[in-house]
């Protein structure tokens, strides 16, 4: 067990202090656990690389909102050394930035004062009971939303000194609107969204499976494709019509593709008047030998 540095003593004043002043914050927290087994594999980094890379919100700016991977979440101030570590998650109207300073080694409820709008876990063996809690044997099928009924939590013998499980935490202690479970061997992408209180999990269409997060004006879905070159099924945000949002290096080479194609049509326009190649080729900064080329493919 970690020891909590105990803050100073701070005399009781009128009006009283705010927790954010008295309660511990992530310097009084531990950022991580050396005798938590295993280590993430280069799944569980490149996927959340691709989360936060293609993340466009638009009524948040960049440093309006935070995202992280496997971040030390606290959650309960009761106990206060309780916490999880989502595989990503989104938590907006929070500076990007800890007191808009410094990066943050956890995140601190209590302190940030807004809980995760998005939690993402990527399911490995062994973690269905821990990611997926009631809904793990659960299955919704189409034209059979009856099975929903069956989805209200049980009353369960977990010994109240321990930690609840990750899905109790994100709709009991969190009230996350928007928790995702993602198998990349399905690939299976199961949705759950706060409703009344409750989780209750969103029928996605099997053959394309995006969500839209109405409040935040962005979808999530499956992509099949090639990331950091790697081909696979990931998990990307998308437009309400399921235009799949760019990372920084993938817009920085469209916008070079189509700066050299728009050269290239002017090449074209210009031989087009009878103008010598030399000429086009020293005005444009093309070469003699690319112009050839053009001209052979015309």
């Amino acid at each position: 067990m970690v020891a909590i540095p105990h803050k100073p003593y701070l005399e009781q004043v009128d009006p009283p202090r705010s927790p954010r002043e008295t309660l511990p914050t992530m310097y009084d927290l531990p950022s991580e656990s050396p005798e938590e087994p295993g280590l993430p594999d280069e799944f569980h980094d490149l996927q959340p690389q691709l989360l936060s890379r293609t993340l466009r919100l638009s009524d948040y700016s960049r440093d309006n909102c935070f995202t992280a991977s496997d971040l030390n979440l606290y959650y309960d101030v009761n106990h206060p050394l309780w916490y999880k570590r989502p595989d990503w998650f989104l938590a907006v109207d929070v500076p990007r930035l800890y007191d808009g300073k410094e990066l943050r080694r956890s995140y601190v409820v209590w302190q940030e004062g807004n809980s995760p709008s998005v939690v993402i876990e990527f399911l490995s063996p062994g973690t269905d009971a821990e990611d997926l809690g009631r809904f793990c044997n659960l299955t919704i099928v189409a034209n059979d939303m009856s099975e929903r009924a069956q989805s209200t939590p049980k009353a369960t013998s977990r010994d109240a000194t321990s930690p609840p499980t990750k899905l109790d935490v994100y709709e009991r202690y969190l009230r996350v609107p928007h928790y995702f479970v993602y198998n990349r061997y399905g690939p299976q992408l199961r949705y759950f969204r706060l409703d009344g209180g409750l989780y209750q999990e969103q029928l996605l269409d099997s053959q394309n499976p995006i969500a839209w997060l109405a409040d935040l004006e962005i979808g999530l879905g499956i992509w099949q494709g090639v990331f950091e070159g790697i081909a696979g099924y990931w998990l990307r945000w998308c437009d309400r019509s399921g235009n799949w949002f760019l990372t920084d290096t993938e817009q920085a080479q469209l916008s070079t593709e189509q700066a050299q194609a728009r050269l290239l049509q002017a090449a074209r326009n210009l031989l087009a008047t009878g103008m010598e190649i030399t000429q086009v080729a020293h005005l444009l900064g093309l070469s003699e030998l690319q112009l050839q080329a053009l001209q052979s493919t015309d």
